[in-house]
């Protein structure tokens, strides 16, 4: 409000302003570098599937190959692009064509599939079909495909697979990123360091709409203009955004908040799952992200409205 008081400029597209700049700042010094992290930061058009289509385009421009990997149950957005990354048939159907420009692998836990073994034979195999991609593209903890959590092994493996093959390694953390699974990252406790991450959603601080793509430095690439939009330069995401991280990250208190609420989340699906064991399989997810897998999909709906009804 004192932002707006003071006549803050509201959008300013890709000009620098005093918003974005402390944005940026805030990122570097509460984000990136207490995690020795080096990335730009690209702004999109501000919703997640702008950041992701932004990415990809930059994977295929960097590498010259227009294959990209991703995997079951995967979702990424509902523009055309991030589409063919999206494995939910509901939005796919909603395409009018077909998709195309994507591999789908299974994911880890998928049907008892080893899909990093499958890729790997596939990569090394000339006749396995298999276009070199120009990137891997994957949730950590996957949101709409069912709070799949990929293991620390697993995402390890993935990321020397990449790093032998020169495949970039983009992890869309715009579901599961800000905090939701425990660390601002979703992929920190594996060590991992991925080429480019999305970010959108609660990036924005107070649900105001931004979108950035997080690039190691030598994939800039893009030439002046290239990739643009209308709606990069939301200053007042940029204060909230700002705000939001200076509040939260600037020391251990907000991870520490996080990891007793997800305590306290855990406890009540625990709880559920006790009190209707013939209704549930398992709990699933991670720190904020998680939620009980029903052994039919009737009860979901009927199990969410009961929820919501107490809540209320």
């Amino acid at each position: 409000m004192d932002y707006i008081d003071s006549d803050g400029i509201t959008h300013g597209l890709d000009m620098h302003t005093e918003a974005k700049a402390a944005f940026l700042t805030a990122l570097r010094n509460h984000i990136l570098e207490p995690r020795q992290l080096d990335y730009k930061v690209q702004f999109t058009g501000p919703t997640g599937t702008n950041a992701v289509e932004a990415a990809m385009k930059l994977a295929r421009k960097v590498t010259g190959r227009t294959n990209i990997v991703t995997f079951t149950n995967g979702f990424h957005g509902c523009t055309m692009g991030a589409l063919t990354a999206t494995g939910n048939q509901h939005h796919r159907g909603g395409a009018g064509m077909p998709l195309f420009g994507t591999t789908r692998l299974p994911y880890e836990g998928y049907a008892d599939i080893d899909g990093l073994a499958l890729f790997e034979t596939m990569l090394n195999d000339n006749s396995s079909g298999l276009d070199k991609p120009a990137a891997v593209l994957l949730e950590v903890v996957q949101g709409e495909g069912g709070l799949n959590v990929a293991s620390n092994e697993w995402l390890q493996k993935l990321r020397k697979l990449c790093t032998k093959h020169n495949i970039l390694m983009i992890v869309d953390d715009i579901q599961a990123g800000c905090g939701r699974t425990g660390t601002f990252f979703s992929f920190e406790p594996s060590g991992i360091e991925p080429d480019m991450i999305t970010l959108s959603k609660s990036i924005g601080g107070y649900g105001l709409p931004m979108a950035v793509v997080l690039l190691k430095p030598e994939l800039d690439k893009w030439s002046p203009g290239e990739h643009n939009g209308t709606f990069r330069g939301n200053n007042h995401a940029f204060i909230t955004a700002t705000q939001a991280i200076e509040s939260y990250w600037s020391n251990d208190e907000f991870e520490n908040h996080i990891a007793a609420r997800s305590k306290q989340v855990t406890k009540t699906i625990e709880r559920t799952l006790k009190k209707l064991p013939s209704l549930f399989v398992q709990a699933k997810g991670r720190g904020m992200m998680q939620g009980i897998e029903c052994k039919n999909g009737d009860i979901a709906p009927q199990f969410l409205t009961a929820a919501l009804k107490k809540a209320w």
